[in-house]
């Protein structure tokens, strides 16, 4: 008798999607990836149609139509109505007899732990951080940028980067390499040419987040003002991580903290050194990992929790996405 299939797990971001079908007992039965998920962009119903696509093709591969759990964690289900409303949306599809969605840095988070506790910071195009309670308690912050006090990510040190090199080039700030690092990487020999060709559009706009490992670099190189904005990234990640376990009462206890996103993953010596420095400081108990793991295995292990799994179970799954 086959291997009957019990959890679909999803991990949905705004890039790429990853699907899993798994069994009770860990063994994934069936894969496939899809594009991005992006109902603010594209709209909630065209959204579900392109999820479809790589949730059906793993359904096919594990040859059933539907399984006892779904486990999503899907980029942009940032406040509890949104969770709902996905919720809703993935239910009627009739994928599982239960579904429960979740923000996609939970899958990230439970991808770094070996028991649902900890806490996690995604640090990528954006900055987020969950944390969780193996009795169900959860910490999480709204993470819709400048609006919620969200301050970092990938798209904001691009900003940020072009704010202190224009005003280093025109004399309102202090003197930077950034004016001519940031121009430069677009083959273009000043921040007013770069600035005018974003405006005018002959840069797309979505290529202002490769200025991202500029910054870096250049702070690599002793700059003080790219270094500064290094530090104060560090600091805002040390943050974040400090409040959530504050909230879960997790500051004087052995806690993982879980560090993903392209950037914390990139292992950026200065960044990665200062937000370990940090959270020794402020949370001496944290245990500080960098996971690189395909996050949507902590959609699958968040399902096989749901479903009472043992731990055999979850070290079986976790076995077949460590390369």
């Amino acid at each position: 008798m086959g291997l009957t299939a019990t959890v679909l797990a999803v991990d949905a971001g705004n890039s790429k999607t990853d699907v899993a079908v798994v069994a009770a007992d860990g063994t994934v039965l069936g894969t496939a990836r899809g594009g991005g998920f992006r109902p603010p962009a594209v709209g909630l119903d065209t959204a579900m149609t392109a999820l479809a696509g790589p949730v059906e093709r793993a359904l096919a591969a594990a040859g059933v139509t539907s399984v006892s759990h779904v486990s999503a964690c899907l980029a942009n289900a940032d406040l509890p109505a949104e969770e709902e409303t996905l919720t809703a949306a993935l239910h009627a599809r009739a994928w599982g007899t239960t579904t429960e969605v979740r923000n996609d840095t939970f899958a990230l988070l439970r991808a770094g732990v070996t028991e649902p506790l900890g806490v996690a910071v995604v640090c990528g195009a954006g900055i987020n951080c969950v944390g969780m309670r193996p009795d169900g308690r959860t910490a999480r912050f709204p993470a819709l940028g400048r609006m919620s006090g969200d301050w970092g990510g990938g798209w904001g040190l691009s900003e940020e980067a072009m704010f202190h090199a224009a005003r280093a080039e025109d004399g309102r700030g202090a003197p930077t390499l950034l004016a001519t690092a940031l121009p430069a990487h677009f083959g273009l020999p000043s921040m007013y040419a770069l600035i005018e060709a974003l405006h005018l559009g002959h840069l797309p706009e979505a290529r202002r987040h490769e200025l991202a490992p500029v910054l870096f670099a250049t702070a690599a190189s002793g700059d003080p003002v790219a270094r500064s904005l290094v530090d104060r990234l560090a600091d805002e990640i040390v943050t974040m991580a400090v409040v959530a376990l504050t909230r879960l009462d997790l500051l004087t206890e052995e806690t993982p903290v879980v560090l993903g996103g392209g950037i914390l993953a990139a292992r950026h010596p200065r960044l990665d050194s200062a937000v370990r420095a940090l959270l020794s400081e402020r949370a001496p108990k944290a245990v500080a990992r960098v996971v690189t793991a395909r996050p949507v295995l902590g959609a699958a292990l968040l399902g096989l929790d749901r479903i009472g799994a043992p731990a055999d179970a979850q070290a079986r799954v976790a076995s077949h996405f460590a390369h």
